[in-house]
């Protein structure tokens, strides 16, 4: 991150800002879950470093992620307009549900409306994402800490991911073993 900012930072609406709807780090074999995903880095416009913010949408049908929880970073996120169904998968479940994987299980589903937010802690082994069910747009705040090292799991998916020293992430398959580019 740049810490050298020589200007004054000004307001901006997030809005309005281009986005590459789809745009996803993702393998291609993960891609589709996100296709309906438009996400901007709003912390990173600010220089921000300690922290990031994205503000979020997802078409209807689409989801924010794979089932996944995070190792040493904490996640939150703030609805600000539609209709969200969060799945939340405790450790001693497996499920088929927004993601590839075939398991079978039960998930919790939870409907947050706009107003309404939620927080993952780290270390927490509550896999979590949210999908938009409705018909609208759903758009939402996620904020989540920097945390280096940090690792995530996917427990129903074969995909693990870390964070590069560069601070993008590094796809694997569970074994280790690099995916097809």
């Amino acid at each position: 991150m740049n810490r050298s900012l020589t200007t004054t930072p000004k307001p901006i609406k997030a809005d309005e800002i281009a986005t590459t709807r789809g745009a996803t780090t993702y393998p291609k074999e993960f891609a589709d879950i996100v296709s309906g995903r438009s996400k901007v880095k709003l912390g990173d416009l600010f220089g921000l470093s300690n922290f990031g913010v994205n503000f979020t949408t997802l078409d209807p049908g689409s989801s924010s992620a794979l089932l996944h929880y995070h190792k040493t970073q904490d996640e939150f996120v703030y609805i600000l307009e539609g209709e969200a169904t969060l799945y939340r998968l405790h450790p001693t479940t497996a499920v088929s549900g927004p993601s590839n994987s075939s398991a079978e299980g039960q998930h919790e589903k939870t409907i947050l409306k706009a107003g309404e937010c939620i927080g993952f802690p780290a270390g927490v082994q509550v896999a979590h994402c949210i999908r938009n069910e409705s018909n609208a747009i759903l758009s939402m705040l996620e904020i989540g800490d920097r945390s280096p090292n940090d690792r995530v799991v996917y427990p129903n998916d074969d995909i693990q991911a870390t964070i590069g020293e560069n601070g993008q992430w590094i796809f694997t398959h569970k074994d280790g073993t690099p995916f097809e580019k």
